[in-house]
């Protein structure tokens, strides 16, 4: 098994407005092929409360959809790592996803939203120079339970303003 992990195209129509990253998808998101498939990643719960649709109890592909029909895409800031298992602090040899690239073909994008600090960390000084609101978010990750829900819920709940 390679320990080398490589990301997912980006999810996003060109009337995006909000895009969120990840890092890097985990064990179960890879196996999976989906974002954020590990059962006890808040991600579709914690977006439920942004976009004020149901998303936990969809399959898979309507979860995605139903995203971007509110406009709001799904990608990574790190294209690809070595790393073996899950954990983003053991990601190494990091090749940064092109956000500047992805940024320029998207032309309703107001807000880059960070889920978590590996994915602020490889991200953010792509985009510094942009027009681009970027928000740092705690990360949905079970790895992040420090935070309970209720507090990370409240955080993301300050994406809905680039939706309007």
């Amino acid at each position: 098994m390679s320990l080398r992990k490589q990301s997912f195209a980006p999810a996003v129509r060109p009337d995006t407005r909000l895009l969120i990253l990840g890092s890097l998808p985990g064990e179960s998101s890879l196996a999976a092929g989906q974002y954020y498939a590990h059962p006890r990643n808040l991600f579709w719960r914690l977006m439920e409360g942004v976009i004020d649709a149901e998303l936990v109890s969809r399959e898979y592909p309507d979860r995605l959809a139903t995203l971007l029909a509110h406009k709001v895409g799904l990608w990574d800031s790190v294209q690809s790592a070595t790393r073996k298992g899950s954990l983003d602090a053991d990601m190494r040899d990091i090749e940064a996803t092109d956000l500047a690239a992805l940024a320029a073909r998207l032309p309703d994008l107001v807000a880059v939203a960070f889920n978590g600090r590996a994915s602020e960390k490889a991200g953010r000084p792509q985009l510094a120079d942009s027009a681009l609101t970027l928000v740092a978010l705690p990360s949905s990750s079970p790895a992040h339970a420090s935070m309970g829900f209720a507090e990370k819920a409240r955080q993301w709940a300050k994406l809905r303003e680039f939706l309007r």
